[in-house]
Formats: C-alpha cells, structure tokens, sequence
C-alpha cells in the first residue's frame, strides 16, 4: 500500500502504511525524517525494500529510477550476497532506521524463483542481512515476499524464513502463510484474485473480505505469540477496499489501526 490520497488525511485515517517509492527509486534520510516528523507519534511505517537488492539490472522496473546505483550493475538483485548489494541494503537500513519502519519488505520476482543455487543465496543474504541490522542496533521486522516458483517448494521455503527469522509474506486469499515458532507478527499483501499472480485491477466483494478477516482471526487465535498482522492492499482499488475490510475486521472483534 502507498499513500492512496493526501498524507494528512491519511494520518488522521490509519496508523500505518507501506510505503513503495522506496521500492522503486530509495529517496534519501531526510525524506525518512520527514516523513517521520509529520506523522503522528504512533504511526506505524513499514516500506519495501529497494529493489536493486531483489530485481536484476535486465528488470523493466530499473527503467522507473532516475539514478543507478554504483559499482557492476550485474552484482545487483537477485539477493546477491555481493558487496554492491550489501551496500544497498545498509542504505535501506539507513532509511528504516530514520523513519523507524516496523517491517521492511523484500518481494522478490518470479524471474528469482527456486533452485538450490537460489535457495542457498537467499539462505546467505538474509544471514548478512540481519548481521548488518544487529551491528547497527535496528530492530525493524525483515519480511520476504518470494513469487515464483518458491511454493512449490515448501519445506526449503520454511527452512530459510525459519532459520533467519524472516516472516513470510503471501496473500492469504490464495496461499498460507509458513508461520515460525515464537513469531510476533504477520504480514499480508493483497494483489487482487484471478488466474495470474497480481491483478490490480481487481475489486474485492464482500464475501473476500469476510473471508479474509475470518483467517486473520483464526491465524491470531491459533498461534498466541502474534501480537499484530499487517494487511497492505496494492491494487487499483485499495483506498476503497481497506475501509471496508477494516469494518469487517471491526464487525469480527478485531482491533485495527
């Protein structure tokens, strides 16, 4: 989810948001501290991570940044435990901490989809990954969005998020969520329904947004150590759609921001 209309309003609406310029063109430290200073105290960030960490030179989302990264393009993406992408990922950080994002969020493309090299570097990255925010003191969530491939291969899926940490992100409408023992928090991100993997077009009917809130309840009931769960919209209609699934979710007994 972006900021769908004027921030202000926005602020005075929700306590949270997912902010995705950050995804597709890192603004620098004083935007983060911007942000930071206009939102109310207990507003909750949560950004995507930029996407030279994840997407590969080749992506047609690189086309939409005005300034490319430095160093060989090709060491970037593709969770690369490379040094050009660790430089990238300390800039993240960098832009988290200003802004004290709750969550950053890794969504890797279907072109990144799985292989025992894949999974290894993957493994390698979010090693280094946590390493980094350790050393700085953040304790931002790390999330994964992995498309592709990757489902099919569950259990080395829920070994990587598991080992590191590392919640994993999915639509709840259309697959489960690998849920890690003692974890804290989910994450959801809603892409539309239909045969393909994201559909902004698409408008939620009630029925999915009861559907929905019915298995956030039943997640938060089952595992007593999640405290919150995050559900980011992020299609055409989304501005629409989350206030009506916040009634819902309100219908249900649900506490939402």
């Amino acid at each position: 989810m972006v900021f769908p209309f004027a921030r202000k309003r926005y602020y005075e609406t929700y306590r949270t948001v997912e902010l995705q310029n950050t995804f597709y063109d890192l603004p620098g430290v004083d935007y983060a501290e911007k942000l930071r200073a206009e939102a109310p105290e207990d507003f909750i960030f949560n950004m995507k991570a930029w996407q030279v960490i994840t997407h590969s030179s080749r992506s047609p989302t690189w086309r939409r940044m005005r300034h490319k990264p430095p160093g060989k393009l090709e060491n970037y993406g593709e969770l690369k435990p490379t040094s050009e992408n660790i430089a990238a990922w300390i800039k993240v950080l960098e832009f988290a901490r200003a802004i004290n994002a709750r969550t950053i969020v890794l969504q890797t493309p279907p072109s990144f989809g799985y292989s025992e090299e894949n999974a290894e570097r993957a493994s390698t990255f979010f090693k280094i990954a946590l390493e980094k925010m350790h050393e700085i003191g953040l304790g931002s969530a790390v999330a994964w969005e992995p498309r592709g491939t990757w489902h099919e291969h569950l259990e080395v899926l829920r070994n990587i998020v598991c080992r590191h940490g590392i919640i994993h992100v999915v639509d709840p409408l259309r697959r489960s969520p690998i849920i890690c023992e003692g974890q804290r928090l989910l994450y959801f991100r809603l892409h539309g329904l239909g045969g393909r993997e994201v559909n902004y077009r698409y408008r939620y009917t009630d029925e999915d947004l009861a559907r929905l809130a019915s298995i956030v309840k039943e997640l938060l009931e089952t595992h007593s150590s999640i405290r919150e769960a995050y559900v980011m919209f992020n299609n055409v209609y989304m501005a629409q759609d989350s206030v009506r699934f916040r009634e819902e979710a309100k219908r249900r007994g649900l506490a939402v921001c």
